[in-house]
């Protein structure tokens, strides 16, 4: 009885050795899997990890610099034009052009009748005669003082009358002229001309209208406009962000919607130095050449323009993360190595962002996981 108790007794002991020797050789063949490690900016992955699998990357390649386009209009240029005003008071008689009309420098605009300018005619008349009698007073002088009949003093006082009169008659002469008016007759009536070859393109002046030479300080229209159509400016609004494309000199390309296929050439010439506090844009102005006269004024344009390089480097915007005031990318370093990289990043469009610095042609980065890589890096900052 005793025997068969204590073989009862030894079956399940050998048996627990057997399957504690069992689970224990077990445990040998399966080690516990080891983690990533974190390294710096970098993170590290063994060889067959499964969170590989989780991470995507692709290389970086250069593209050429997307265009900037800015809206803006065509006007005239005001270096080739002129605003016309009457410089005397006067009732208008008679117009000889009108909007459209071209018109050569000193072509009469508009016949004035003004009592003023009759009287600037009335003082080169009357300085004409007084400068004749000056010299025919002078010349007997001369003659009487050479014979010893009048003084010295006369003669000299006949010469200064005569300078004077001189004087005179080229300050009323040259004011005629500089009016357009060779007439040395008094007949009251100003003939307003153009001082530029070029078209007529606004016209605010009727027959019969009383003109005053005030109207331009009281901000009063032309009354006429005049333009040589050769030249256009181009008036173009750009953001903040398009100022990085624009400087003075540049060489832009403009397109109209008439012409939707064919580009017009520009070149810079102005960049305000301010914002306009309403639409918080910037004015840029380029000069146009308009000889072929296909564009007119007030026409809608686009211009189009490149960046400081012809190219650069872009990556997807989901590969950028942002950190404090930094954008940060991770590269794929290759066996199952990634590194944390800062960078500087220029405009973002079509889910592209391009780089500035901090990167390089022909590296991966990494665009699916990047959420994982920074978490693994995280706490080990956030304990220093």
């Amino acid at each position: 009885m005793a025997g068969i108790f204590a073989a009862w007794t030894w079956i399940p002991c050998a048996t627990l050795a057997a399957i504690l020797l069992f689970g224990c050789g077990r445990q040998g063949e399966q080690p516990a899997a080891v983690g990533p490690k974190v390294e710096g900016e970098s993170v590290v992955f063994p060889q067959g990890s499964e969170m590989l699998a989780k991470l995507g990357s692709i290389p970086l390649a250069q593209a050429p610099t997307p265009m900037y386009r800015l809206n803006g209009r065509l006007t005239w240029n005001e270096d080739k034009t002129v605003r016309i005003y009457t410089p005397f008071a006067g009732r208008v008689t008679r117009i000889l052009v009108q909007p459209g009309d071209h018109v050569k420098r000193g072509q009469a605009l508009a016949v004035i009748a003004s009592p003023d300018f009759g009287q600037a005619q009335a003082d080169a008349r009357r300085a004409e005669s007084d400068f004749a009698l000056s010299e025919k007073n002078l010349a007997r002088l001369k003659e009487l003082e050479q014979n010893g009949v009048a003084p010295r003093k006369d003669l000299q006082a006949a010469e200064a009358d005569e300078a004077r009169a001189r004087a005179e008659l080229a300050r009323t002469r040259e004011r005629l002229r500089l009016y357009g008016s060779a007439s040395t007759g008094v007949d009251q009536t100003y003939t307003l001309t153009s001082p530029i070859t070029g078209a007529i393109v606004e016209k605010n002046i009727n027959p019969g209208q009383e003109l005053r030479p005030d109207q331009m300080l009281s901000n009063a229209p032309a009354l006429f406009v005049v333009t040589d159509p050769n030249y256009l400016w181009v008036l173009l609004d750009a953001t903040e962000r398009d100022l990085p494309a624009v400087k003075l000199g540049q060489t832009i390309s403009v397109r109209s919607p008439v012409y939707r296929d064919e580009d017009f050439t520009a070149r810079v010439e102005s960049i305000s130095d301010f914002l306009d506090p309403a639409t918080r844009t910037i004015r840029i102005r380029a000069s146009l050449d308009n000889s072929h006269h296909r564009l007119k004024g007030e026409m809608f344009v686009t211009a189009e323009l490149l960046g400081k390089s012809p190219i650069q480097l872009q990556v997807p915007s989901k590969a950028v993360f942002f950190q404090g005031d930094k954008h940060f990318v991770f590269v794929d370093d290759g066996g199952g190595k990634f590194t944390r990289r800062e960078i500087r990043v220029g405009d973002e469009k079509d889910g592209s962002v391009a780089v500035v610095d901090g990167l390089a042609d022909g590296q991966r980065v990494v665009t699916e996981g990047t959420l994982m890589l920074q978490q693994l890096i995280q706490p080990r900052r956030v304990q220093k």
